[in-house]
């Protein structure tokens, strides 16, 4: 079972210098571009755009790289 996210959700992500925790800014259901990547998002796979609490950046991350905080 997929976990669903909304916006302002708390999550946690891993990076390579551990685990990190942010809230979900957008919701991204469609192909699109951000910062020169393409997001291959859609409705049924949807890709979400996140903010960390420690750095203030933002990255995007599919939906089974993120767990409620």
């Amino acid at each position: 079972m997929r976990t669903a996210f909304k916006s302002h959700d708390h999550v946690t992500w891993n990076t390579p210098q551990g685990e990190t925790s942010g809230h979900i800014v957008r919701v991204i259901t469609s192909r699109t571009t951000i910062d020169g990547h393409t997001v291959d998002a859609s409705k049924s796979e949807p890709h979400y755009e996140v903010e960390s609490e420690k750095s203030g950046k933002h990255a995007v991350h599919k939906g089974s790289a993120l767990k409620h905080a």
